[in-house]
């Protein structure tokens, strides 16, 4: 099977003469623009006389679903500028303005019928910023990189726009503030240009500039803006001060004097954007406030690996994070911002009769982030952060000390990138440290670092492209640090089988490597293709600052996509790809290999469908055992498929099914997924997806005992069900007053039987890799404090050997948010947010549904109320 690599990297090698290409030469427009001698009022008519000293740029043509022709109806725009704002007029042409939709929502909401103006001001031919109007009136924004493949809705700048239905279709006009923008110092400014029409009714989608299906890039494919005159650069700064009220509501705790059933807080920060120069910008941030940023969703562990990967949400670090992004594969990444401000990593030490008020998460000092693309073609990314120390308070018969649990922590990121060939190509690099002042704290680091270099090169029109990095981490800390990280479930340096790896308790550093390389083609025809690698070296460590599941892997990987691209009576468009995956560890040992065929259907209703196939036939795992040796899992066959309904309509839904299911009935996978989307108002918007999975398997891991001097990895047969359900409702009274509400219930719960240990943990054979406890050797019993143990007299001897706990479990979570947010004037906010939340255990024998009563409708909950004031100072 290791054969199988080289024929994909062969495949690749040879491209450009494995498939025919279908080269589109694609004229690029140019829109001409003039300094305005009048400005124009931004309502939403385009009927101002300002206007008038520019021509129409029209002749859009359909991007989907058929590429290339006339739209349904056609768009124009101009565009014209003074010293300080761009301007521009836009007229979406509808014979039929009472069936134009006018949703609203929130900023940022992208629903209706609507335009994008997409402006590559640093004309790299790689990033641009998106301003869009709906016809309701509501903008939003985005920040492009990555030739079109990463839009970023985190960016939210200044700017002024309105809307207007007429009986000729909708118009909007823009004011766009040159401080919003970034671009050099020519003396004529050329940028990319291109807008976007959405036609909502019918899911069509428009452009000025023409970007065949087959082109590689979208933003590398945008006509020009001329006539750009001795623009100065409006350097930028916004000083947002805010104040914070919040009282939290708690159950009561008899005993524990920090459980009195209320608190009060007051907070104050402020946060400051700094244009150094005309395209690098320092953002600043003291104390800050995160409260409105909705909670994470609720999920179970059941394989060891308790760190679980969750989207940043907050404002301040997701704002150009893309520029700090050096991933090392999947979602392992040398910079993961949430480790800063992360929960505290160590527990206060409790005597009987003691309790502790215990934060939940290191506050930040404060944080500043210097950030932006050169003239030149440099991306630049510095962060520096830091988090304050944090105490347990403990509380003794109403005496008090406090125990440190988390350290003062410094945290630093420098990130660079370097365009040339034409913006075809990049070398970057990262830097990142962190640094603790452990003080009596001895199961940290004290100081980690990790680096690496990243490229990128494009050629045959970007058509074709290689991609890769190289990472390195260097860990410090005292011997009990490094010796938990070589034994944590990501290393497991002490694998009984491992020949390679061992555990040296004298160690007080450990330094990794990691990376990737991958390449393939992306554009032309209708082929697609790549293959890669990549490796995380067994010493590689980056959750300091990054973010890293596992090491000791080398994978293999091979991509091949064949796209239908041309709309017929039935589909819109549709692709089939075959996929390959083979994975290895340091030690040579061949551990997976899988192959799987997806495919898309976008059909001419507009409805999709996808699907997957796949087969596992071989499956190591070292890390199934916590330490112990290799663990076979038997052959695994997949699929699974969802189908969505048109979501231009008032209601849409989508459903999904997986089935994941293996020889010997070792495990069954199974998860139902629906969701539904109605919009009964414009204004109006209401959203349920509920989740079911149903996880049965013979072999989960349970617990690891010692008999007679032998190893005894324990293992039970689980019935796990989880179960979630989120409801979202957004109301927009305005496009800048909103009200919107989460929930999610969330429920897991596991019960054990047939209890088994591992006897050959290689076998290809179920009933030769583990052996069952019969009803004479196991034994459930439960003490005085009614905890549950199973005792184990494996020789039937009359005196137990070992014991361990009862495993079920039922863990229910409820999360929500009410959150009504007015955006009084442009970047100055007010926020009314009413958070409910519980978490708790409930009897494992009990129905799903029952445990989530008891633990959300039969006990308090905790409410917080917070109310957050922002002003934003624009000097």
């Amino acid at each position: 099977m290791k054969k199988i690599f080289p024929l994909f990297t062969v495949i690749f090698l040879t491209s450009s003469f494995s498939f025919s290409q279908q080269e589109t030469n694609v004229k690029k427009k140019i829109y001409t623009t003039n300094k305005a001698d009048k400005i124009p009022v931004i309502d939403g008519s385009i009927d101002d006389e300002a206007w008038n000293i520019v021509d129409w740029g029209t002749d859009f043509v359909q991007k989907s679903p058929e590429e290339g022709v006339a739209p349904t109806y056609q768009t124009k725009f101009k565009i014209i500028y003074d010293s300080k704002y761009l301007y521009v007029a836009l007229r979406a042409y509808d014979d039929e303005p009472d069936k134009i939709e006018q949703r609203l929502t929130r900023r940022d909401g992208f629903a209706g019928d609507r335009i994008n103006v997409i402006i590559d001001s640093y004309f790299d031919k790689r990033t641009a910023f998106v301003f869009t109007v709906t016809a309701a009136g509501v903008k939003g924004e985005e920040f492009v990189t990555q030739n079109g493949q990463n839009w970023d809705i985190s960016w939210n700048p200044i700017w002024y726009t309105k809307a207007k239905i007429d009986d000729k279709g909708w118009t909007a006009e823009m004011k766009i503030p040159f401080s919003q923008l970034r671009f050099g110092d020519s003396k004529e400014q050329i940028w990319g240009l291109n807008l976007n029409r959405t036609f909502f009714r019918t899911n069509e989608r428009s452009l000025w500039q023409r970007i065949p299906n087959n082109a590689a890039g979208f933003i590398s494919e945008a006509g020009e803006l001329h006539g750009l005159i001795d623009l100065k650069s409006q350097k930028q700064l916004e000083i947002q001060p805010f104040v914070l009220l919040a009282q939290d509501f708690f159950p009561k705790e008899e005993g524990n004097p920090f459980k009195d059933g209320s608190d009060f807080s007051f907070n104050g920060g402020l946060d400051a954007k700094i244009g150094i120069t005309n395209d690098l910008t320092l953002d600043v941030t003291i104390n800050p406030d995160f409260g409105q940023v909705e909670a994470d969703p609720g999920a179970i562990v059941l394989d060891g690996f308790n760190d679980i990967f969750f989207q940043e949400q907050r404002p301040f670090f997701v704002e150009n994070k893309n520029i700090f992004d050096f991933r090392v594969g999947g979602s392992d990444n040398v910079f993961y911002s949430r480790r800063i401000g992360r929960s505290p990593q160590t527990s206060a030490s409790l005597n009987d009769n003691e309790f502790a008020d215990v934060p939940e998460n290191s506050t930040i000092l404060g944080a500043a982030k210097f950030s932006g693309k050169t003239k030149d073609g440099w991306s630049i990314g510095i962060l520096e952060t830091i988090t304050d120390n944090e105490y347990a308070t403990i509380d003794n018969n109403g005496e008090r000390r406090e125990e440190l649990i988390e350290p003062l922590t410094n945290y630093f990121v420098a990130r660079a990138q370097k365009d040339f060939n034409d913006r075809k190509s990049y070398i970057g690099g990262i830097f990142t440290t962190t640094n603790r002042d452990l003080q009596n704290i001895t199961t940290l680091h004290k100081s980690a670092y990790s680096g690496g270099i990243d490229f990128r090169h494009e050629w045959k029109d970007r058509d074709y492209y290689i991609q890769g990095n190289l990472s390195m981490s260097h860990v410090i800390g005292s011997e009990e640090a490094i010796e938990a990280t070589q034994r944590s479930v990501r290393h497991l340096f002490q694998r009984v089988d491992a020949s390679y790896l061992n555990v040296d308790p004298n160690k007080t550093s450990l330094t990794g490597t990691g990376g990737r390389v991958f390449g393939g083609k992306r554009g032309g025809g209708n082929w697609r293709y790549f293959v890669g690698t990549t490796w995380k070296s067994p010493e590689l460590e980056l959750n300091d600052i990054g973010f890293l599941r596992q090491t000791d892997q080398i994978w293999q990987f091979g991509n091949v996509e064949y796209l239908w691209q041309e709309p017929t009576s039935v589909y819109r468009s549709a692709s089939v790809r075959a996929i390959m995956r083979n994975a290895f560890d340091f030690g040579g040992h061949h551990n997976r290999f899988e192959l799987e065929t997806r495919g898309n259907i976008s059909w001419d209703n507009n409805w999709n469908s996808d699907f997957r196939i796949g087969h596992r036939p071989r499956s190591y795992n070292n890390s199934f055992l916590r330490g112990g040796p290799r663990w076979r899992s038997s052959e695994e066959n997949y699929f699974d498929f969802s189908v969505a309904t048109d979501r231009s309509k008032k209601l849409s839904m989508r459903i999904g099914f997986r089935n994941n299911f293996t020889s010997q009935d070792n495990f069954t996978v199974k998860n139902y997924d629906i969701s539904f989307n109605y919009q009964p108002l414009d204004a109006l918007n209401l959203s349920l997806s509920a989740n079911f999975t149903d996880n049965n398997n013979r072999t989960q891991y349970v617990s690891e005992e010692e008999f007679n001097g032998v190893t005894r990895y324990i293992l039970g047969e689980i019935d796990n069900k989880n179960w979630s359900t989120t409801f979202r409702a957004n109301y927009s009274i305005n496009p800048n007053l909103s009200i919107q509400y989460y929930g999610q219930p969330f429920i897991a719960r596991g019960r054990y039987s047939n209890f088994n240990y591992v006897t050959n943990s290689l076998s290809k054979d179920l009933n030769n890799r583990i052996n069952f406890f019969d009803e004479q050797q196991i034994t459930l019993e439960t003490n005085a404090e009614n905890e549950e143990t199973y005792v184990i007299d494996e020789d039937l001897d009359g005196t137990p050997e070992y014991e361990f706990g009862n495993p079920n479990f039922s863990k229910v979570q409820f999360r929500s948010n009410l959150v009504m947010r007015w955006e009084y004037i442009p970047g100055s906010e007010f926020f009314f947010v009413w958070s409910q939340s519980t978490t708790g255990d409930q009897n494992p024998d009990g129905s799903l549904l029952g445990g989530l009563n008891r633990q959300i409708l039969e006990q308090e909950l905790e409410n917080i109320f917070l109310v957050k004031f922002t002003y934003r100072f624009i000097l």
